[in-house]
């Protein structure tokens, strides 16, 4: 009898690829959705990604907002990847509005997780949790947290104040649970379905022109598929215990995919910018061109991640960057094509 793992959030773009590759390694997978009309949709996804889950995967209705579900979700599994977090489609007017409920959702699962007696759970938090708030440029490691004192965005504040709030509950009441913490940079890779991540966004409107010109920003890139073969070995290796892990395989900028793309794509990256934009412009065009304001927060600031303790530690392996960009924009195109069937 295989073991169980709970993947909570399985019908967003990690939760789903974290979901293939464990039905892959020969796992029994639970994952939670906030309604059961999208099982549909998750088994989808898993088919496109290449897997077969028969009744190896079963869906339970729970929500981060609310109690109801998680001990239902958490009973009789032998791992958790909690994987979900909510994700507003633009930025609150009160930063609690996004904190309270990323905070209280971590601590929801854990606290279910605790009383099923699951001994180790991993976290996907973000790299927002080490890089932002502070006055030097990197490489940051997992030692560093956000400065959430500094002037930092809603959501970036929101993921250090989970993160550390799971710390701090599993230190004072976990009864010996054990947890991991994946901190991914900007994550990249092919959507299994039109669920995906906003970095995918990025290169969409790259795609379709939305995006004329090349802001002066760099950020860490990491490809979901590794992201979620990193959190399986987060899972089952007793040195990730206890232990935070940076994802990224790379470090770029919008003009590096922008090459890619033309390099790689050939006419379908003909609308790919090549004009790079001042900062001081762009950040001019941001106060009247709100979709700009969070290009124009990052452009010209460097927050770089330090890259290799996944791979030193677990023997995690990476992509080539330039293979996760190709596979983005193609499965971009696919899922495009397909809707207009």
């Amino acid at each position: 009898m295989s073991e169980t793992v709970l993947v909570t959030g399985g019908s967003g773009f990690l939760g789903a690829h974290a979901i293939v590759q464990l039905l892959e390694q020969g796992y029994t997978v639970r994952t939670t959705v906030r309604s059961l009309k999208r099982e549909a949709d998750v088994r989808a996804m898993v088919a496109t990604g290449g897997a077969e889950a028969g009744d190896r995967l079963t869906l339970v209705e729970a929500d981060l907002g609310a109690d109801a579900g998680w001990t239902a979700a958490v009973d009789g599994v032998d791992h958790v990847l909690h994987v979900a977090s909510p994700f507003p489609a633009q930025a609150p007017k009160n930063e609690d509005e996004l904190i309270i409920p990323a905070r209280d959702g971590t601590l929801r699962v854990l606290r279910a997780a605790r009383d099923a007696n699951v001994r180790r759970v991993v976290l996907t938090s973000s790299f927002a949790a080490i890089g932002y708030g502070h006055p030097d440029e990197g490489p940051f490691d997992e030692t560093v947290w956000t400065d959430t004192d500094a002037p930092i965005r809603p959501y970036i504040k929101s993921k250090t104040i989970a993160e550390q709030a799971a710390w701090d509950f599993v230190q004072r009441e976990g009864n010996g649970m054990e947890l991991v913490v994946i901190n991914p940079t900007g994550i990249f890779g092919p959507a299994l379905g039109p669920d995906y991540s906003g970095s995918l966004g990025l290169v969409e409107a790259m795609l379709d022109g939305r995006l004329p010109f090349l802001p002066d920003t760099r950020f860490g890139v990491a490809d979901v598929r590794d992201v979620a073969a990193l959190h399986i070995l987060a899972m089952t290796d007793s040195r990730a215990a206890g232990e935070r892990f940076i994802a990224a395989g790379g470090y770029s900028s919008f003009a590096d995919i922008a090459r890619v793309l033309r390099d790689g794509m050939g006419p379908e990256a003909g609308k790919v910018p090549t004009r790079r934009i001042p900062t001081w412009l762009l950040k001019t065009l941001a106060v009247g061109v709100k979709p700009l304001r969070e290009l124009s927060a990052d452009a010209g600031v460097r927050r770089e991640p330090a890259l290799g303790k996944g791979v030193r530690t677990l023997g995690w392996k990476t992509r080539p960057t330039t293979d996760t960009i190709l596979d983005t924009a193609r499965s971009l195109i696919a899922l495009k094509a397909k809707a207009a069937i």
